[in-house]
C-alpha cells in the first residue's frame, strides 16, 4: 500500500513511497503494469479513428487482445456499460472526434474498468459533463476498483465512504460518512436522476410541461 508521502521544499519535489521503497519505474512507464489509472477533467481525442479501433488498439497496448473474438466481446461490453453513464448513445462506427464530452468521459470510465486494469483509478472532476455519475462509479466499485475522486460535487462527496479535505495542496482533515449524510445523499440523487431524465426528454424534443418535485426544508 501506499504509506508515505513525502513532501519536499517545492510542490513538484513530491515523492511516493509505495511500501516504504520507491517503486520500479517500469509500474510508472510500462502500460501493461501501471497500478493507477488517471482520467483527466478535460476530454479531447486527437485521434481520426473509430471507437472500435480505438478500444482494439489500447488492448493490443494492454496485453489484453487475446483472440479476435475476444476483443470484439469486450469492446461490445465496454460501449454497452458506457451507454448506461451518457444520455447520447455511442456506437462503434462512431468518429472519436465527433463525441461529446459526457460520450468520452463515459468510453473512457469503461475504458479504465476493462482494458487498463489498473486497480486504482484516480477521476478529475467526473461530474462535469453531465453524466450518470452514480452508474459510473457502481460500474466501478462493482469491478472492485479503489476510486480517488477530485470533486467539488456535494452530491458525490456524500456518495464516498471516506472524504480527504484538501488545503494548501496537502490533507488537512479526514471525514468518515455518517448515516445522517446517506439520508441527505438519497434525496439529493433522487433530484439529481430526476433532472437528468428532464435533460434527456429535451434532448429527444419533447416539451417538459409539469414538474413532478415536492421540495421541503431539511430541519
Amino acid at each position: 500500500m501506499i504509506s508515505k508521502n513525502l513532501l519536499k521544499e517545492k510542490q513538484k519535489q513530491r515523492t511516493i513511497l509505495i511500501n516504504d521503497k520507491k517503486p520500479p519505474r517500469d509500474l510508472k512507464f510500462d502500460p501493461t503494469k501501471k497500478i493507477i489509472g488517471y482520467l483527466s477533467q478535460t476530454m479531447k481525442f486527437l485521434t481520426d479513428t473509430t471507437v472500435y479501433d480505438f478500444l482494439k488498439m489500447h488492448m493490443e497496448v494492454r496485453g489484453r487482445h487475446e483472440s479476435e473474438e475476444e476483443t470484439q466481446r469486450l469492446i461490445k461490453k465496454i460501449i454497452v456499460d458506457a451507454n448506461t453513464i451518457t444520455g447520447e448513445k455511442i456506437k462503434e462506427k462512431m468518429n472519436l472526434l465527433i463525441l461529446s464530452g459526457g460520450q468520452s468521459r463515459a468510453l473512457m470510465i469503461a475504458d479504465l474498468i476493462y482494458v487498463s486494469e489498473s486497480p486504482i483509478i484516480l477521476i478529475d472532476e467526473i461530474e462535469n459533463v453531465g453524466i450518470r455519475v452514480h452508474n459510473a462509479l457502481k460500474l466501478l466499485i462493482e469491478e472492485g476498483k479503489i476510486v480517488f475522486i477530485v470533486t467539488h460535487d456535494p452530491l458525490l462527496a456524500l456518495n464516498t465512504d471516506k472524504r480527504f479535505v484538501m488545503k494548501n495542496g496537502t490533507i488537512s482533515k479526514v471525514l468518515f460518512s455518517v448515516p445522517k449524510e446517506r439520508g441527505v445523499l438519497s434525496y439529493l440523487s433522487w433530484i439529481n436522476d430526476y433532472v437528468l431524465d428532464i435533460r434527456d426528454q429535451i434532448r429527444k424534443g419533447k416539451q417538459i410541461e409539469e414538474l413532478k418535485l415536492v421540495c421541503s426544508p431539511l430541519s
